[in-house]
């Protein structure tokens, strides 16, 4: 990265303008006009490194940072000094987290490598037992393909390749090298590839390496295809580019003297996800990757409603798991000889089942190397055949549901290795059952934390695809409510009322500290409810509560009864069919004052009302996804707006504070590295605190000169962050490495 671009990176990154509300409209994203794709496609030659005028190229319209900027994000705040002490990890320990990958080590027995999606690599040298991190903290964490040259030499592939539906997936910083079992990395180049999908060693020629790279989810372009490298990664040439700049690669497969992959086409936005598309397919090489051809034969090969493929190879005999463009299943598909000619397998309301709405989450076929007859998908439930697909099971009681990445042993004849959205098993039954999970692995997703200074040993929170978690009631930690756990309270006067939600709004309150719960949201206003949906207490009194929909829902009584003090405060829902929740508040932020409440919303707005709803004004717009609102609670006129354009393609950070209500508005993001901004929290010192996804940072100065806070947390998004005054203790929940304490002001 040339001087010159950094410089303009950094000056994005440092301003500190008055800005007076409501601001102008963002500008509109890039879009996409996809060429049509000929049946027999050439390689497209060239470095996989652009020159520094690409990724001019490749900035945002009307901005001077480059889209690959979680990279250099990365950069910019391990050179930020740290202040503070040091973070305490707090678990959990016993909980688990999505795993996207794994890898066994060929020169050492029962050792398998675990990618998680955001929370880095991790190593088992007992067979699946426990883990620990063999990826450095400095790193990005988020994590898409891990493999294994026959020598042990382990290749990483940064990012993750499935999109997400409610939630946010992140990305990566290219290709990474280790020869001595993750002690020490070498970056391999595709830093520009958003997120890494498969990585194949040739096995003849462990110098030949294959890689899928999927692409940003949010920008188009950049390093996405398949490549290879033929000298283990000093160089890169794309030898399979897609239909259009969301075309990307999930799958690799080296069979023979035959190369198979699978090009998908996605893409997404705040308000709009497309998860199908013209480029999407499945593609075969006879001739190493020099040409290409389209699978046709029976398999649906090409057209807008093409979504997700999940391909499986062992020799001539091949199966695809074919989903719609929005998600639904469109078919299983079996090719007895290399993929010329395809047969539709019977319908199976299992196997329809196990992709729900959402079969772009999976989009993986596993076969047994000993017998091709039995074949394992992923889905919701794991789905068996051991009949090349006439007939299927379902297992979802056995293990955690939302399957992503398996591995039979070769070394322990039947023993299998499965990765979940709840982390690993194993079998020792071919997969068919008698799954044990990892008793020990610290790489859990958090959206939430909540404390209580009544009692310190007291942390709940939020956990993808984990339900809400507490410390308490059990093992710590156990799970108290279902789904993906969300919003979750601890009333500072009480610390057995609680209160807990999963997605989109499914919110239940407890008088005994969450054994029981009883459901409340069917009580509240709504047409549209975020997948995060916020809730609050007033600061005056914990009875009083509000919950955001599109509108404002307030309650007197503790969550009982709830009425709606405000109209549609967003600009109305957005264009998905499918997922009919843009356009909703995603923080609340009532003063002390027992009238002043403000809320932000997904689509950028910041509202007021000064009398609990009578009236309301509007003081921002145009600004990325609110994703905090903050009042200081000893002046309703001082308030902190934190934003994320993630979803966007928006890498830079949005801190915004206003010292007189909101009329006006002042730049606070400073010298912060380029990545959005999660949460903010104010200490009773003065001092602002922010959760960012790439750590936790603070200001002595009311915002713009800002220093990394503590010593010791891994460069992990942090979504929220919660402060306890009377003990000094800060608690971030991070999405990928579980709950860190620090002591602080």
């Amino acid at each position: 990265m040339g001087r010159g671009l950094l410089s303009l990176v950094l000056a994005a990154v440092t301003g500190a303008a008055l800005l007076t509300a409501p601001a102008g409209a963002a500008p509109p994203g890039p879009s996409a006009a996809p060429p049509g794709p000929s049946d027999v496609y050439r390689p497209v030659r060239g470095p996989a490194a652009p020159a520094e005028y690409r990724y001019l190229q490749k900035t945002l319209p009307g901005q001077s940072i480059p889209r690959h900027a979680h990279d250099l994000a990365a950069a910019q705040a391990r050179e930020l000094p740290v202040v503070g002490g040091r973070w305490k990890n707090v678990g959990p320990t016993n909980i688990g987290g999505r795993i996207v990958s794994l890898a066994l080590d060929p020169k050492r027995a029962d050792t398998l490598y675990a990618a998680a999606a955001s929370g880095g690599l991790w190593r088992s040298t007992d067979a699946g037992q426990t883990f620990h991190s063999v990826w450095p903290d400095s790193r990005t964490q988020a994590m898409g393909a891990v493999a294994t040259a026959p020598d042990g030499t382990l290749y990483v592939g940064t990012g993750e390749p499935n999109p997400g539906g409610g939630s946010i997936t992140y990305e990566g910083t290219g290709l990474y090298r280790s020869r001595d079992g993750g002690r020490t990395w070498t970056p391999l180049g595709l830093r520009d590839s958003g997120a890494i999908s498969a990585i194949t060693v040739d096995p003849a020629d462990p110098r030949r390496i294959y890689v899928a790279a999927a692409g940003s989810l949010y920008n188009g372009g950049g390093d996405r295809g398949v490549y290879r490298s033929r000298d283990g990664g000093a160089t890169w040439e794309r030898i399979l580019a897609g239909a259009n700049e969301f075309t990307g690669a999930t799958e690799i497969v080296l069979d023979g003297d035959r190369l198979y992959a699978v090009l998908w086409d996605k893409r997404r936005r705040p308000d709009l996800r497309t998860y199908g598309g013209a480029g999407s397919g499945v593609f075969r090489s006879t001739d190493g990757g020099e040409t290409w051809q389209r699978l046709g034969g029976g398999l649906p090969a090409q057209g807008p409603d093409v979504g997700r493929i999940g391909l499986g190879v062992a020799g001539d005999r091949l199966y695809a798991l074919v989903n719609r463009a929005g998600g639904s299943f469109e078919g299983f598909y079996a090719s007895s000889d290399g993929g010329d000619n395809w047969t539709r397998t019977p319908d199976h309301k299992a196997l329809a089942d196990s992709q729900s709405t959402f079969g772009w989450w999976f989009g993986k076929v596993w076969i047994d190397p000993r017998n091709a007859e039995h074949v394992h998908v992923a889905g919701v439930a794991l789905l068996t055949t051991k009949d090349g697909g006439a007939t299927w099971s379902a297992d979802d009681t056995s293990m955690h549901v939302d399957h992503h990445a398996m591995v039979w042993d070769p070394r322990r004849p039947g023993r299998v290795y499965l990765g979940n959205d709840g982390g690993v098993y194993r079998s020792d039954a071919d997969g068919d059952g008698g799954w044990v999970k990892s008793r020990h692995q610290p790489y859990t997703q958090l959206y939430s934390a909540a404390i209580t200074p009544q009692d310190v040993t007291r942390i709940s929170g939020g956990a993808q695809d984990n339900g809400s978690l507490r410390s308490w009631g059990g093992e710590r930690f156990n799970e108290y409510l279902g789904g993906d756990g969300e919003e979750n309270l601890i009333d500072p006067t009480d610390v057995n009322r609680v209160f807990a939600c999963y997605q989109y709004g499914n919110c239940f309150r407890s008088t005994d500290g969450g054994d029981t719960l009883t459901y409340f949201a069917d009580r509240t206003a709504y047409q549209r409810r975020n997948w995060f949906t916020p809730m609050a207490f007033d600061p005056r009194d914990p009875k009083v509560l509000y919950y955001g929909s599109e509108v404002l829902n307030r309650s007197t009584d503790g969550g009982e009864t709830w009425r709606p003090i405000s109209a549609d405060l967003t600009g109305g829902p957005g264009a998905d069919p499918l997922y009919a929740n843009y356009g909703t508040i995603t923080s609340i932020a009532p003063a002390a004052d027992g009238r002043t409440v403000y809320v932000g919303t997904d689509d950028g707005r910041v509202w007021v009302t000064r009398d609990l709803g009578a009236t309301w004004t509007k003081l921002a717009e145009g600004r990325p996804w609110v994703t905090r609102v903050l009042v200081d609670p000893r002046n309703p006129d001082r308030v902190w707006t934190t934003h994320s354009g993630y979803r966007s393609g928006d890498p830079l950070p949005h801190v915004y504070g206003s010292s007189d209500g909101g009329r006006h508005w002042r730049n606070l993001s400073g010298n912060l590295p380029a990545a959005p901004v999660n949460d903010l929290v104010a200490t009773r010192g003065g001092l602002l605190h922010i959760a960012t996804d790439q750590g936790v940072f603070t200001s002595a100065t009311g915002g713009g000169r800002w220093l990394r806070l503590g010593r010791g947390m891994p460069q992990v998004p942090v979504d929220d962050i919660e402060y306890d005054a009377r003990h000094h203790r800060l608690v971030a929940a991070t999405f990928g490495r579980g709950f860190y304490e620090l002591t602080t002001a």
